[in-house]
Parts: structure tokens; sequence; C-alpha cells
């Protein structure tokens, strides 16, 4: 009886210690970025202070200069609004065209959602020179439609593919029931299937999201104007001059719009991990 009890205590000890492990490892990042945000300047150059710490007293002079000596909040204000554009979008490309390839049996259903997957593996370093001529040609250089209009072609390949994948696991008899009861197949599909699928719409959201808030090269490339930056250009642009890095200020940058995103994967995370897991296995 005691060696049982010996042998629960240790599995719960191991449990609980790879756990918090696990939870310290994840939760750094944020701490270091929080606790360097509110340190002094000498504080964090100083070699011999405990960088874990703080050794002098905190200060808001990092979000000063963040808030008042850049244009932060306007490349934040920019970032919401190509993101909310770009899942617009996505989301009205996307969902009709994976529900379409699902219900396409067939070879040509399978190797047309393969080319269309394939796309998204193109590396964006490869194409923003082409999509460059075409924002010139278009009057779009130095604007953020530019963005809006050259993201998509790399968030629907991919959202696509994954809602084909969730569309699949939605049992066609569920639509036939509905269209017996007097609805027709669009109405079926607003319905019934895209209520059921959820979880794949949430994944392409959050994908989305977070692919226009960490995108550089096409940022770089079409916009030049300081105010129209998103904070994925702005912030190393105007925070790190040659050798000099304000790490105060980069710091909160980047917690400011790390937590919105943190705090969103960790509400939805379970139909999060369903969208992803139902879309690449189906």
């Amino acid at each position: 009886m005691t060696t049982t009890r010996w042998k629960r205590w240790g599995a719960r000890s191991g449990h609980f210690g790879l756990l918090a492990a696990f939870v310290a490892f994840c939760a750094f990042p944020f701490y270091w970025m929080l606790i360097t945000t509110f340190k002094g300047t000498l504080d964090l150059i100083n070699t011999a202070n405990n960088p874990f710490i703080f050794n002098s007293p905190p200060t808001l002079d990092n979000l000063r200069v963040l808030f008042f000596d850049t244009q932060y909040a306007r490349w934040m204000l920019n970032t919401l609004e190509v993101g909310v554009a770009v899942v617009l979008i996505t989301l009205l490309l996307a969902v009709p065209a994976g529900y379409s390839l699902a219900r396409l049996s067939g070879r040509w259903g399978r190797q047309l959602a393969i080319g269309i997957f394939l796309t998204y593996l193109i590396p964006p370093t490869i194409l923003f020179i082409p999509f460059s001529r075409i924002i010139g040609s278009l009057g779009l250089q130095d604007s953020l439609w530019s963005l809006v209009l050259v993201y998509p072609s790399f968030t629907v390949p991919f959202c696509t593919w994954l809602m084909m994948g969730f569309f699949k696991a939605v049992p066609r008899d569920i639509e036939e029931a509905a269209m017996m009861d007097g609805l027709s197949r669009f109405g079926a599909f607003l319905k019934v299937v895209v209520p059921l699928s959820s979880a794949g719409i949430l994944t392409v959201v959050i994908f989305t999201l977070t692919l226009v808030m960490q995108e550089f090269v096409y940022a770089l490339t079409f916009i030049t104007s300081s105010s129209q930056y998103t904070v994925s250009v702005g912030v190393p642009t105007f925070l790190v001059r040659g050798d000099v890095y304000f790490w105060g200020s980069l710091m909160g940058a980047c917690l400011i719009v790390s937590v919105p995103i943190a705090v969103l994967y960790n509400l939805f995370v379970d139909r999060f991990v369903a969208g992803f897991t139902v879309g690449a296995v189906k």
C-alpha cells in the first residue's frame, strides 16, 4: 500500500513538475518583455545588474518614448484596419471555396485542393517583385489598400485548404435532411454547415490576424510613409537606429500587441486546436 502511494505521489510530482516547467517556458517571454518595458536605460545596459529583476525603480520613460516620440498608436490602428479587411476577404473567399472543394469528389477535387495548398508554400520573397509591379500599375503604392489586396494571396489558399478539410468532417446527411425540410443548398450551407464549422472559421480568423500582424516584407516594400506603417515595420524602423536599440520601448511595443493575441488564443484554444487538427487530417 505504501509503495502504491509513493508511486502515485511520484507520478503527480512528475506531472506537476513538467507542467510547471512548460508554463514557465511559455510565460518567460511575457515576463521578460514586461520587466524590460519598465526598466530604466542604466539598469538595462549595466552588465553587473541582475537582468531578471528591477535593480532600479521602475520607469515609464520607455512607454513615453513609444507613444509620444513615435506613431505607435497610428501603426496599431493601421494594423487593425488591414487585419479586419483581410479577415473579411479571406472568409468571403475561403469558406465557400473550401465548401465547394469538400463536396467536389473524385481525382480532380483532390488535385485542385493540393494545388491550392501548394500556392501557400511559395515564399513571399519571390512574389513581392511582381506584386510591386501590380501595385504600382494600380496606383496603390504607399497605401494600406496595397496590403489588403496582397495579403489574401497567401491567406486564402491555406484557409481554403483548412476549411475544405473541416467541411469534409460535416456529414452530408445533415445537409440532405435540412434540404428535405425545405432549405435550399445555400440555405443549408448558411444555417447548418457554417454553424457546425465555427471552430474552423475561428481558426481562419486567428490565423489571418496573426499573419497580418507579423508580416514584414510586403509592408516594407509597399509602404513608404511612416503614417501608413503597420506595427511590424514601424517598430523596428523607428526604435532601431543604427546600432542603437531602444530595448525598453521595443519590448513595450511587442508586449502591447502580443497580449491580446495570447488572450484570444487562450480563450478559444479548444476550438482553435480542433480547427487545425480536423483541417489537417481530413
